[in-house]
């Protein structure tokens, strides 16, 4: 009994406990529902902000990205800008107002484009460098303080007026004409032939045959005299010509003698002794056993056999050195 009691008892108590659990069930059940549609509305609502931050962010991005693309635009366009030199068309309305009045068109920052053909009637004043990419073409006079050409030049006629110094060799092509004279501090080669009118050298040395197609005048001073013993007494002499060619006429005194009649005086000494070839001029003097003394300061003609008195001579002397 006792234990069927307990049982009873037990199973009283238990029952008690299952209607309390009910019962707490039954109440909590209503809010445990509350809770769920609660929390399911609470994740409902924070997933939505969840995406609608994600959004919010890629569009901040997608901000910022544009922001600093138009800033390095900016940034790379102004660079340029400030870099390079700016280009400026020149429109119809502005050539209009440069041929009307004094007009100034963009800066020095700036490039002036003229697309057609320009045509200045008056002076054209460039202050700074002048570049022409092209050809330059000058219809008249051209005026330069001075002028560096580094390349080469073709000029079809140019005159100057002043000194003209040339550093390098010198080629001409066609006909060289010079109004006054040349002087030339080094040697001279010449493959063609020489013309000249009138030429005057110190030294000339032919190392070919010389050929004279006119006649040979020997100029220069006339040359001193000294007359000779063989002459006798009032005896007379002249010379005239040069120390290259030349005439002695020699008219004897009363009681000529044998010796030497006249003694020719260079007046420019020679390096050496000279070569002299005299030539007697008539009968008269070709009948005189003559000879010739000579040196580097003179030459003497003279006579084995004695002249005859009161008589006149003459003789031709060439000298070559």
């Amino acid at each position: 009994m006792a234990d069927e009691q307990q049982n009873t008892g037990g199973s009283t108590t238990d029952g008690e406990s299952l209607e309390g659990a009910a019962v707490d069930q039954a109440a909590i059940a209503p809010a445990d529902g509350i809770n769920s549609d609660d929390k399911g509305a609470k994740k409902k609502g924070s997933g939505v902000f969840g995406k609608f931050s994600v959004y919010l962010l890629m569009f901040a991005l997608v901000i910022l990205l544009a922001a600093m693309v138009v800033v390095g635009t900016y940034l790379r366009s102004h660079t340029k800008t400030t870099n390079k030199i700016k280009s400026q068309d020149l429109s119809q309305t502005d050539l209009k107002q440069l041929a009307q009045s004094d007009v100034t068109v963009g800066d020095a920052k700036q490039v002036l484009n003229v697309q057609s053909n320009a045509v200045f009637a008056g002076q054209v004043l460039v202050r700074s460098d002048l570049q022409v990419a092209g050809k330059l073409q000058v219809g008249g006079s051209l005026s330069l303080t001075g002028i560096t050409v580094s390349g080469d030049s073709v000029f079809d006629q140019i005159q100057v007026n002043k000194n003209m110094q040339v550093a390098g060799d010198l080629a001409v092509q066609g006909q060289l004409t010079l109004a006054k004279g040349i002087n030339v501090n080094g040697g001279g080669t010449f493959n063609g032939p020489l013309s000249a009118p009138s030429l005057t050298v110190n030294t000339l040395q032919l190392n070919g045959d010389i050929s004279f197609s006119r006649h040979i005048t020997a100029g220069g001073v006339n040359p001193g005299r000294t007359n000779g013993n063989a002459l006798g007494g009032g005896g007379t002499t002249s010379v005239g010509g040069s120390d290259t060619a030349g005439s002695v006429t020699i008219n004897t005194g009363s009681n000529p003698s044998t010796g030497c009649f006249i003694t020719v005086n260079f007046a420019a000494k020679f390096n050496a002794t000279p070569h002299v070839v005299i030539t007697p001029i008539e009968a008269a003097a070709a009948s005189l056993n003559y000879y010739v003394t000579r040196s580097a300061s003179n030459f003497s003609i003279c006579s084995v056999n004695a002249a005859g008195a009161n008589q006149s001579f003459g003789f031709d002397y060439i000298i070559f050195d």
